[in-house]
């Protein structure tokens, strides 16, 4: 039998980077659904196409390929048009493309029997904004992970100056802000937590203590 974690929160909790550790400790194949909106949000990029415009974005949908491949080690990797572009699709622009492209529903809509099949014929630990809503409904567990907008800034701000990004914390809060507000209040699968799921916050946890609450909470439900 497979077993489906879902994962959901604002930008800048720290899902991926938790979920990823936590899966690679309990067995579970990773796997991160924003990936794929931002593939969605790069592919609008190279194209000069707004991301917000659903008549622009159900077009270029019709001329794309998104996939999702994963190496023998557990690795996730992107394909565009059957090009990996993981390492393309980490930055601030292709960010908020995100977000503004992932609040249309017919965005959301063509890339949910892909997250879905993915769960059929593997345990996963899948995260994301709706996964323990929508995509993942019926998942033995759901964990809402969040912090204070102020701690996701800071650590969003160190990831991208160690990835050479120039940029400061305030401004990085004031991207956050706006995520947060756009993803609350988008009328398709808007972010909020699941009535079942359980509340992390890891505003005042580091690294390890985040993925031992998280990884605590999924033994006892399983087991």
């Amino acid at each position: 039998m497979c077993i489906a974690v879902a994962i959901d929160g604002p930008a800048g909790a720290g899902k991926s980077s938790v979920a990823k550790a936590v899966g690679k400790q309990l067995g579970l194949m990773y796997v991160d659904t924003g990936a794929l909106y931002r593939t969605v949000a790069l592919a609008a990029l190279k194209k000069g196409i707004d991301a917000s415009s659903k008549a622009e974005v159900e077009i270029l949908l019709k001329e794309i390929s998104v996939e999702m491949d994963f190496s023998e080690n557990g690795g996730q990797v992107v394909l565009l048009n059957g090009e990996d572009v993981s390492g393309l699709i980490r930055t601030q622009q292709v960010s908020m493309a995100a977000s503004d492209i992932s609040a249309l529903p017919v965005v959301r809509e063509y890339l949910l029997d892909l997250q879905r099949n993915i769960a059929k014929t593997k345990s996963v630990i899948m995260d994301g904004r709706d996964i323990g809503t929508v995509v993942l409904p019926n998942a033995q567990v759901k964990i809402f992970l969040t912090a204070s907008p102020e701690s996701r800034a800071e650590r969003r701000y160190k990831e991208l100056a160690e990835k050479g990004e120039k940029t400061t914390v305030k401004d990085v809060l004031r991207e956050v802000i706006k995520r947060d507000y756009n993803d609350t209040n988008r009328k398709a699968a808007p972010l909020r937590p699941a009535e079942d799921s359980v509340l992390v916050d890891t505003t005042n946890m580091n690294f390890d203590e985040s993925v031992e609450a998280v990884a605590k909470i999924i033994r006892e439900r399983i087991s």
